[in-house]
């Protein structure tokens, strides 16, 4: 039935490559940020330092915690993003869902394999969708 969505395509349409990769990037810095309070430049920049291992957990733990309280990273919600189910029912992401969607975020790969939808594997999985603002105003309505 054309409009109507399955679990492998969209019912909204998704947010651009290029601002996903900028929250990316202000997730990252946030996070780095965080950890370099904790254990100080020097010891972040001290050779087999895990600090740069606490940055990927600190960063999978936040976002898939806020994606899951709040529709999205703080990198995200900053660049006028978030994560919304797929179908297009607004309701509260499974909280292990969320957490799976941004383990598979953190491999790399599923995010670089996408449909042509613009979801990604990582979507997919968790049957979510990365949207504008805009677009979450007009499923709103």
């Amino acid at each position: 039935m054309p409009g109507s969505a399955d679990a492998t395509s969209s019912a909204v349409p998704t947010a651009s490559w290029g601002r996903r990769i900028l929250a990316l990037l202000v997730d990252w810095t946030i996070c780095t940020l965080a950890v370099l309070a904790f254990v100080g430049l020097e010891a972040y920049g001290e050779p087999g330092s895990k600090a740069s291992a606490m940055v990927l957990v600190v960063y999978v733990v936040e976002s898939a915690l806020l994606t899951w309280l709040g529709g999205g990273s703080i990198g995200k919600l900053l660049t006028g993003l978030c994560v919304v189910p797929a179908d297009g029912r607004l309701r509260r992401l499974n909280p292990v869902k969320a957490l799976v969607r941004q383990v598979l975020v953190a491999l790399v790969i599923p995010p670089l394999v996408f449909r042509a939808d613009g979801r990604g594997l990582h979507d997919i999985f968790a049957g979510t969708s990365t949207v504008t603002f805009a677009t979450l105003k007009t499923l709103m309505k």
